[in-house]
Order: structure tokens, then C-alpha cells, then sequence
């Protein structure tokens, strides 16, 4: 696929558009950081296709389950928009192969095998999840749905359906049932090296958060 400038620029006008005003840690900025860090990534693999990539990072949000009130609605409004700019059809269903099936969610049952284009996209979107701008969505997406930020007397839950996983409870525990799961699930080497040393920003936090909690520092 090659992506025009005249294309990149509507895409990203659709993306803030769509997402400019959020507040649960999937704005505008997000999006930012997914691009840029899925175009690094690709110039690691050989053979990949960078207009998709690209494209599948700016839109993989916008057509999000936690984000839209209809992911069939949005779905059809994403298809007619790349339509109107001059996607064709094969490259649509690329894109939609990759932002349909990426999610962690969507993989609790069962893993869905991406692209190369997709596996790139997925490492992206996954490694803003973690390190110190993923402390920060965490809660800024568990603020913004009314989730405690803590309660000892919830553990932790080890085997989750889609649905049970949409049930979340507390912000600390969405360390332990995912974030620091994504390091051994990153599908590149690059990611895989940036992933390690973003898990231990966030061990080291979750230690000095327990210290702080039960007032031992």
C-alpha cells in the first residue's frame, strides 16, 4: 500500500478528530506515540509493507469496543472513509484484518494470528501500555470509569473470558491480569527488548506502592 501524504494527512485529521476530546488514555496523543513507535519497529522487519502499518496504527482506536457505542456502526463509517480517500478495497481489508483482531480482549480465548504488518502494530499499541506512560493510562482510563484504584481484598484474576476481562474492578490489578504480561506476548525482538525494560519501571512502582499502602516507607 502507498499511503500518499494527501491520505496521511486525512487519516490523521479522521483520527483527531474522532478522538481528540477522549479521556481514558486512548486521545489523540496515544494514537501519536503508536504511529511513530510502529514505523521504528518496521524498519527492524524486512518485507513490510509501511503504508498499512501506518494506516493501521493511526485507526486501530477509533473503531475500539470501549470507545465507540457501536463497533459495527464505526466499523462501516472507517470502510466508507477509506473508501472516499482512495484505499482500495485490498488494503481495506488488510487494515481491518489487523484493527479488528489486535486487542489484548480479543485474544484472551484464543490468539489470532496477524500479519507481519499486524504483529508490528500490535507491539506498538501494546508497549504504550507499559513502562511510565502506561502508569499514567492506567489510571487516567480507570479514573475515567469509576474504578478503585485498590482493594486487598480482590485478587488478582488468572483466566478471564472477553467478557469477564471487560469487567474490571480495580487499577492495580490490571498490572497483574495484563500489563505485565504484554513483555512475553510482544511478536518482534525490538519490542520484546523495549517491553523489558518498561516492565521494571513498573515493578519497581508496584513495589513502592505496596510499601506506601501498608505504610512501611
Amino acid at each position: 500500500m502507498i499511503l500518499s501524504s494527501e491520505q496521511t494527512k486525512l487519516i490523521d485529521q479522521h483520527v483527531k478528530d474522532r478522538l481528540g476530546n477522549d479521556f481514558t488514555g486512548h486521545d489523540y496523543a496515544h494514537i501519536l506515540r503508536v504511529v511513530k513507535m510502529a514505523k521504528k519497529l518496521a524498519k527492524s522487519q524486512a518485507g513490510i509493507d509501511l503504508g498499512v502499518v501506518t494506516a493501521a496504527a493511526y485507526l486501530h482506536d477509533v473503531i475500539d469496543e470501549k470507545l465507540v457505542k457501536s463497533t459495527e456502526d464505526a466499523e462501516k463509517q472507517l470502510s466508507l472513509f477509506m473508501q472516499r480517500i482512495g484505499v482500495s478495497q485490498a488494503d481495506i481489508d488488510q487494515i481491518f484484518d489487523i484493527i479488528t483482531h489486535m486487542s489484548y480482549a480479543k485474544n484472551l480465548e484464543e490468539r489470532y494470528e496477524l500479519s507481519a504488518e499486524g504483529n508490528i502494530v500490535q507491539d506498538a499499541d501494546r508497549l504504550d501500555a507499559i513502562g511510565a506512560i502506561g502508569i499514567g493510562r492506567v489510571f487516567y482510563y480507570g479514573g475515567s470509569h469509576e474504578h478503585v484504584i485498590y482493594d486487598p481484598k480482590i485478587a488478582p484474576r488468572k483466566h478471564m473470558t472477553h467478557d469477564q476481562y471487560r469487567e474490571n474492578e480495580t487499577v492495580i490489578n490490571h498490572f497483574y491480569e495484563k500489563l505485565l504480561k504484554l513483555a512475553d506476548l510482544m511478536n518482534t525482538e525490538e519490542a520484546k527488548r523495549i517491553a523489558q525494560r518498561r516492565t521494571v519501571v513498573m515493578q519497581e512502582f508496584l513495589e513502592e506502592f505496596d510499601l506506601e499502602w501498608n505504610q512501611e516507607r
